[in-house]
This record gives C-alpha cells, sequence and structure tokens, in this order.
C-alpha cells in the first residue's frame, strides 16, 4: 500500500486521480496498482455485495506521474448481475488473479474487465484514470445503486493513507507490478546481502541485487578503481572515478537508485565477524585462493549461506577455452562441501582472468549464474533440483548442475 507522502505525491500530481479522491471514491495504492473499494454490485439474485476495482498504474516520471497500461480493469468480487439476475456479458474478459501486499489482503481480484467506450461508432481507449472509472462503475454498479439508492453508494471517501513498510527503491518498480510478480519479490525484501569482492564478477552481481528488493546490500572491497576495471563491469565511465576507491565509486552509482546499499574499502577475512552481522546470505567474488581460505573460515563459523564463483580460462595457441563455475555452500553441509575441493583456496600462479580483463560477459554470466540460484533458494525461481555445484563449459556452452549428494 501506498504511504501517506506517495498517496498524496500520486493524487497531486495526477488530476484525474484527485478528480475520483475529491469525487469520494475509496481510493488506494498498492504494488504498482490504484485500487477502488466499496463498489456496489448484485448478485443473480438482486442482492447487493461490494467489490473493488484495481487498475495498472504506469510510471511516466520519477515525481509520481502516471498514466494507463490500457482500457482494461480487474475486478474483485463475483461477477456483477444486471436488473434482469443475467451476468453483466459486455464487459467479461475471463478469470484472474492479482497478488497484492498485506495491506491489500482484503481485495480478491478474480477476474478481468473490458469495455471500450464507443465515441461515434467507434470502439476508443479511455482518455483519463477518471473516465475509466466512472465507466466502469457506470456498467458495475449501476444496478445496485438503482435497487438501493440509499445503501449501494461507491462515494464512501474512504480513501486508505496507511503506510507500510517503506521501499528501498526510490523509484516505483513498475515491471514488476506490469508482469504481476510482486508477490514473489517479497520473497527477497527481508534479507541483508554481503557481496565480498567488488571486480568483474562482483560487479555485476552488485548490480543484479542492487534490483531486487533486498532490504540490505554490504559490499566490501580494498581495491582502487582502474581503468581494466572499467572493461568487466557494469555502469558508464567516469574520469573522476578513476582512482578511487571501487567501493566509492559503486557507491556513488547506486545510491541514487536505491536505499540499503552499503559498500566499505575493506579486505574480508576470518576476523571480520563485526561487518557481517545480520548477513543472511553471501556471494563469494574473489580471485585470491588465499584470500577465499579466510572468508570460508568466517562464512562457515557463523553459519551463513554463501554463493562462491569462479573462473578458470586457458589458451593453447587458440581461442580461449575454460569454466565457469557457482557453488552453493549450505549452512550444515559447508564444512564439508569446501572439504571436496571445489573452490581454490591456494594462490597458484597467474592465469589469463587475473591478465585479460576484456572479458565482461563471462563475468557477467558467472554473477548470473550464482544469482539465479539464489533466486532459486528463495523461491522467487522453480527448482526441479537443488543444485550446489553449477560448472557452464565455454566450448560447447552447456552448463552440467550436481546436488550435494553427486559431488
Amino acid at each position: 500500500m501506498a504511504s501517506d507522502s506517495q498517496f498524496r505525491k500520486l493524487v497531486s500530481r495526477n488530476q484525474d486521480i484527485a478528480k475520483l479522491v475529491e469525487k469520494g471514491y475509496a481510493v488506494t495504492f498498492d504494488s504498482g496498482w490504484m485500487i477502488l473499494r466499496d463498489i456496489p454490485y448484485l448478485d443473480q439474485h438482486r442482492e447487493l455485495h461490494w467489490g473493488a476495482i484495481a487498475t495498472k498504474l504506469v510510471p511516466v516520471d520519477g515525481a509520481g506521474l502516471v498514466t494507463q497500461e490500457d482500457h482494461t480493469v480487474l475486478f474483485a468480487g463475483a461477477h456483477p448481475c444486471g436488473l434482469d439476475g443475467l451476468t453483466i456479458p459486455a464487459i467479461d474478459a475471463g478469470k484472474h488473479e492479482l497478488q497484492l501486499s498485506s495491506a491489500c489482503a482484503d481485495v480478491v481480484v478474480q477476474r478481468r474487465f473490458s469495455n471500450k467506450p464507443i465515441v461515434g461508432g467507434v470502439h476508443q481507449g479511455f482518455a483519463n484514470f477518471f473516465d475509466k472509472i466512472e465507466s466502469y462503475v457506470g456498467i458495475i454498479a449501476g444496478p445496485a445503486m438503482e435497487v438501493y439508492p440509499e445503501r449501494a453508494k461507491p462515494f464512501t471517501f474512504r480513501s486508505v493513507e496507511d503506510a507500510p513498510e517503506p521501499s528501498v527503491f526510490r523509484y516505483q518498480d513498475s515491471l514488476t507490478s506490469k508482469a504481476e510478480i510482486s508477490d514473489l519479490s517479497t520473497k527477497l525484501q527481508d534479507d541483508i546481502i554481503a557481496i565480498i569482492g567488488l571486480g568483474g564478477t562482483g560487479a555485476y552481481t552488485l548490480d543484479y541485487m542492487a534490483k531486487t528488493p533486498v532490504r540490505e546490500i554490504r559490499g566490501f572491497d580494498g581495491d582502487d578503481f582502474h581503468v581494466h576495471n572499467a572493461y568487466r563491469s557494469p555502469g558508464q565511465l567516469d574520469e573522476k572515478e578513476l582512482g578511487l576507491r571501487k567501493a566509492a565509486v559503486y557507491q556513488g552509482r547506486y545510491e541514487s537508485f536505491r536505499d540499503g546499499v552499503r559498500l566499505v574499502s575493506q579486505y574480508v577475512d576470518a576476523d571480520s565477524t563485526s561487518a557481517f552481522e545480520g548477513v543472511t546470505f553471501a556471494f563469494v567474488c574473489v580471485d585470491k585462493g588465499s584470500s577465499r581460505s579466510g572468508i570460508f573460515d568466517l562464512l562457515i563459523g557463523l553459519g551463513i549461506p554463501f554463493i562462491d564463483v569462479g573462473m578458470g580460462l586457458k589458451r593453447a595457441g587458440g581461442p580461449l577455452s575454460g569454466m565457469l563455475r557457482a557453488t552453493y555452500f549450505p549452512p550444515k553441509k559447508a564444512q564439508s562441501m569446501r572439504e571436496k575441493g571445489l573452490a581454490e583456496m591456494h594462490d597458484g600462479p597467474e592465469n589469463l582472468y587475473r591478465t585479460n580483463v576484456q572479458i565482461a560477459e563471462l563475468n557477467a554470466f558467472n554473477a548470473a549464474l550464482a544469482v539465479m540460484r539464489f533466486k532459486q533458494l528463495r523461491g522467487f525461481y522453480t527448482e526441479a533440483e537443488s543444485l550446489s555445484h553449477l560448472l557452464f563449459d565455454l566450448a560447447d556452452l552447456k552448463i552440467v548442475g550436481q546436488t550435494d549428494h553427486e559431488i
């Protein structure tokens, strides 16, 4: 549901929505939708019921200006009937479900309605939200208002402005509401994520996680940002960033997009316990085995689940070949997984990953493997098998997954 400030911003920036509020409609906003409760309608026995209309809000800018997506609306309630007791046929567009926040748990969407206005004998879209809602209310509630003129009034002035948990994003996530996956995104909102290492793969991991509603992202990297970093990380290079700490560069890039990003110029080892208080999941994105060893000691000791990523490339006189890896270490099995030697714990000779930096697509894909596996663990993506070890081979572009029992 919208906070008081968001409610007022939407009403003040959109005259058509303001007219709905002024007329007395029970308006509120939730998960990228405008909800209008207290809509009366009749059933087949001419009994009075109350429903709610939901219509999608499409942001035009970041300051609260919104527009319609199309001419349809969703409805919470049974199919309305006319004075003859028959369902109103002109609006039916089939069954539909929509998951709203707990603040709108009373609004259980069951169907979609579609009815374009006819102007000059031609079906056209609605000019604005006010015209759209007035048209649908006339169709849905008209019979009820005729049978029950004293009781069936949609103008209850019951606008709801209670403030829920605030969003971490500074702009409305219209893509999530458009896809109607807000209920899945809430599975991530209580997480506090640690990303250890903000090099190529770590930078892309940060970029992907910044676009999820996790409560907080803590990033750790003690290195400086140089030109070569720009070749394997997302975003546009600003010359002023060169020579700054990586943590400061990425903090500046993401703090205007969302809250809860806390990046520090710090290396992580077994003694970094205080920095990980409250962390619910970690991504280990380092390329030194000795650093990884101390990080594993820390995370395993704290019981924090984590995914470690890595890549190994080689060249034997021709094109590059090699593997990308993403390995999940669940708390109860992390030590035994570690003992299987799936991740390098010692510093070896320099390989091509350490010297050839123009492999942004591999960094991005390695990060994507890790983030997708994390989202599976949280129930955002479906999971056929609980895979702990993922390997991607450049030669045939195939991914092989293994459970911890198969490793």
